[in-house]
């Protein structure tokens, strides 16, 4: 029964490219138009039938790490990009569409995070050996988008220059008192505290990332410009001159907006500048794929503009600038497959094929749904004061 209600479904789904797919019980169907490259896709552990039927996002992803579904020449790319543009085109099915719409409204529950919920949640993730992050991101682990502000920049380049973006749009001076949430392995706050001479604080809630920001501050000679805290945002006292948050708005939860920007608020000096840093949904709000939610980043969301801006209405912050940043992120994934294969024998060592498998899938399907799916980078510049930051972008661009 199963088998050609899932047959039935990919056919309406899959129109455009060349998809063949090889079914548990032997049977090889092609779908599609025939144009592009062509895919195979091999199914065989006849389990993962029904587990697509119910959850096609979340069997997908765990057919492919457990081993029962295979891409020939693991061009999972091909496959990934044949499937994300057929979604954009055709939608995703009624039964997808059905489990998705469950998601959107149990979010407030999946998105639940208090600071048990979310240590627990930070510690699935950036908690693994800091030599795994190593083996893939750039010198100074950055691990958010690189600005590509040149054509033929490297990954290391890419987030220098993402670096001094930001510490140019919050108008750093030396001896500013800079507070970086969500600070992870302090390459940002390092950054700051060298070339624009910020005292900064930083905190996260990862012990793996504060030994290694603390050990990196160190070797850089700015161990006495640096603080970092093993400590959740909400408990943040005191006032600072700038408040930066790079890629952690992603790990608040939807449902913990207001707390969040209330707290930048709170901590911002009256004449001082914030800047939030989000990868962003171009899409009305939505909700977390299920595969990305259960193995990667559990309690994570990709908020929609609308979504940060309603909230940001409620308190006495204003805008000063929106920035919406396109393809750089498209660049920094493929950076990071091309490292992460590079050294995949040693992943392996460290962890397991399923492992392997696993990240593989993850980095992929994020290329994806930056490429194919809308998804882009939101900078938020935020102020008490009107007044706090020029009134046009020369600044930037000296």
């Amino acid at each position: 029964m199963f088998a050609g209600m899932l047959r039935r479904m990919v056919q309406r789904l899959v129109t455009d490219g060349d998809l063949t797919i090889s079914w548990p019980d032997g049977v090889r169907e092609r779908y599609g138009d025939a144009t592009g490259t062509p895919v195979h896709l091999r199914i065989t552990d006849a389990g993962l039938m029904k587990r697509l039927m119910q959850n096609p996002e979340l069997a997908l992803g765990e057919g492919y790490m457990e081993g029962g579904l295979t891409v020939d020449d693991d061009d999972l790319t091909g496959f990934l990009r044949l499937i994300s543009r057929n979604v954009r085109k055709n939608g995703s099915g009624r039964f997808s569409a059905a489990a998705a719409g469950a998601r959107t409204g149990l979010r407030r529950i999946a998105q639940h995070n208090p600071l048990s919920v979310a240590k627990r949640n930070v510690e699935v993730h950036y908690d693994l050996p800091t030599e795994l992050y190593k083996l893939f991101l750039d010198q100074n682990l950055q691990y958010t988008c690189g600005y590509f502000r040149e054509p033929d920049m490297d990954i290391d380049a890419a987030q220098i220059a993402k670096m001094d973006h930001i510490g140019k749009k919050l108008l750093i001076e030396p001896g500013m008192r800079v507070l970086d949430i969500g600070s992870g392995w302090g390459g940002l706050s390092i950054h700051l505290a060298k070339t624009f001479g910020a005292q900064v604080t930083g905190v996260t809630l990862s012990k793996e990332q504060l030994a290694e920001a603390e050990r990196r501050a160190e070797a850089a000679g700015v161990a006495d410009k640096t603080d970092f805290r093993l400590m959740d945002y909400r408990h943040l006292d005191g006032t600072f001159d700038r408040v930066v948050v790079v890629g952690m708005m992603e790990h608040v939860g939807q449902p913990q907006y207001p707390v969040f920007m209330n707290q930048i608020s709170k901590v911002l000096a009256p004449d001082g500048v914030a800047l939030v840093h989000t990868i962003g949904r171009t899409t009305p709000p939505g909700q977390t794929s299920p595969f990305i939610h259960k193995y990667i980043f559990p309690g994570g969301y990709i908020p929609a503009m609308s979504e940060v801006m309603s909230v940001v209405e409620k308190t006495d912050l204003l805008p000063t600038d929106i920035e919406v940043w396109r393809d750089h992120y498209i660049r920094t994934m493929q950076a990071w497959k091309a490292l992460f294969e590079e050294h995949v024998d040693t992943v392996r060592e460290m962890f397991d094929d399923r492992f392997v498998r696993m990240w593989r899938y993850y980095l992929t399907a994020s290329e994806m749904s930056f490429s194919e799916l809308g998804l882009v980078i939101f900078q938020f510049q935020l102020a008490h004061n009107q007044h706090a930051v020029p009134t046009n972008r020369e600044y930037l661009y000296p």
